[in-house]
């Protein structure tokens, strides 16, 4: 079966995140003049717009920053995920993303809790950052 959802727009700077996924790695810019970590991938540091950014492997381990539980379909193509846990999380390195959570009860859901990264394969291109509890069926 064909992949019927929005992928995600891959810009440029963006390449070496994406490709990871697909290895089941995650990658994360740092800034070599201030350490500083950088996510959304682009071509300079938001703290000191410096453009020397190095990717670097990462655990993509992390907590629930917040959340929310979208019990009606988000857009038409993801009525399949209802009811949808969206979220947004922060790595260890500070960064925080958006992302979805699966393989979790909506009733478990807790600010804080620690979070792994799930790899979901959704094309032979694209692989989709998730993020899921250590040990679920999904982990």
């Amino acid at each position: 079966m064909e992949f019927e959802k929005p992928l995600p727009l891959q810009s440029p700077a963006a390449i070496p995140f994406w490709k990871a996924l697909q290895e089941e790695t995650v990658l994360l810019q740092q800034c070599d003049e201030c350490s500083h970590w950088v996510f959304y991938p682009r071509n300079h540091c938001p703290r000191n717009l410096g453009n020397s950014l190095t990717w670097r492997e990462v655990s993509g381990e992390g907590v629930l920053y917040s959340y929310t539980v979208a019990r009606q379909p988000t857009a038409p193509h993801f009525a399949d995920e209802v009811p949808q846990l969206l979220a947004i999380v922060e790595l260890k390195e500070g960064v925080r993303m958006t992302s979805t959570i699966v393989g979790v009860d909506p009733n478990d859901l807790k600010v804080g809790m620690p979070l792994v990264p799930y790899f979901d394969h959704v094309t032979d291109d694209v692989t989709l950052l998730r993020f899921t509890v250590r040990n679920s069926k999904r982990s």
